[in-house]
């Protein structure tokens, strides 16, 4: 049996304590013992990445707005997806170690070292400061991504949901996945003035009963020519 090995280690200040893990060659995010990005959550952040990204294939400029930087798979599926050289992504990720983890322990997989990757600090209501009707997609995988003000995840933030809906063009999506349904998200997404779409993602496509995962494309108005 291959042992697990940790990698790195780092207590947040909040206390809680973050570990980058790794086992049989897979690496994998813990926050207090538990997984927080991993196989798990691989295809699902991968798919929202590029499902929320797809739309905006012909832009010559996207600009995409991801919330933690996590393992790298949501801002790689966008890549993936966005090839454009005049596009932007930006990285809100509140715990600096992160980028000092991906660069350290992650060099092949990470895609810090492409120009147009932007690194914020900030996953609250206020980083959208500035935006106003400036991003086209606005990314968050439920499990992974940090929590906002006073530890409530992001989507149960109704100023964090009108502060997306404000710093999206017409035609922005707000793009959501989680491994397990989320209560009320769909009514909170049409009250902050969203029209919503739910897609379904096999956490393991190889699997012969995988697990199934969820994704909500919350758009803002309509999508302009």
């Amino acid at each position: 049996m291959k042992p697990r090995l940790t990698l790195a280690e780092t207590t947040l200040p909040d206390g809680s304590v973050l570990g980058l893990h790794e086992h049989d060659g897979r690496r994998y995010l813990q926050l207090n013992g538990d997984q927080l990005a991993g196989p798990a959550t691989r295809a699902s952040e991968r798919e929202l990445g590029r499902i929320g990204c797809a739309p905006f294939r012909p832009v010559k400029q996207p600009k995409i707005w991801i919330a933690g930087l996590s393992l790298g798979e949501v801002l790689a599926g966008a890549m993936e997806t966005l090839p454009q050289k005049r596009a932007t992504f930006m990285v809100a990720e509140p715990w600096p170690v992160m980028k000092e983890w991906h660069r350290r322990f992650l060099p092949d997989s990470t895609c810090l070292g492409d120009p147009r990757v932007e690194l914020l600090g900030d996953v609250g209501p206020v980083a959208f400061h500035g935006f106003e009707e400036t991003l086209h997609a606005v990314l968050v995988h439920a499990d992974t991504a940090p929590a906002g003000d006073h530890g409530k995840p992001l989507h149960e933030d109704p100023r964090w949901l009108a502060s997306v809906h404000g710093a999206l063009q017409p035609g922005g999506l707000l793009g959501i996945a989680s491994a397990r349904p989320i209560p009320q998200i769909e009514r909170r997404l049409a009250r902050a003035g969203f029209e919503i779409v739910r897609h379904e993602i096999d956490s393991s496509p190889n699997a012969r009963r995988p697990k199934r995962h969820f994704l909500w494309l919350a758009r803002k108005g309509k999508i302009s020519d």
